[in-house]
């Protein structure tokens, strides 16, 4: 079977840095084969992409939404793009 791979941009809102939101959303990528990067906005958010197949991508979404012990998600905006192809790993960026 065939899978296809979505990719998206995503912006998150509310509480997301200085509580880990990079490192979280790493780890939750890593642990469902997405790839893609993450990084802090100069305006209080995190944003970055992510590709992978729906499936994972459904799992990846839902932790997002749930956030880092100390992180209070209000919304996550998303938007399907091309997909990159060959990329590997999940990287956190620098803003």
């Amino acid at each position: 079977m065939t899978h296809h791979y979505h990719r998206y941009t995503f912006l998150v809102h509310g509480t997301v840095q200085g509580v880990f939101f990079r490192a979280y959303t790493q780890r939750s990528a890593r642990a469902h084969n997405i790839s893609g990067f993450v990084y802090n906005t100069s305006n209080g958010k995190v944003a970055g992409e992510a590709q992978g197949i729906k499936e994972n991508l459904d799992k990846f979404w839902k932790d997002i939404d749930r956030g880092s012990p100390k992180s209070h998600v209000i919304r996550v905006d998303k938007n399907e793009i091309n997909t990159v192809e060959g990329e590997e790993g999940f990287e956190i960026k620098k803003g």
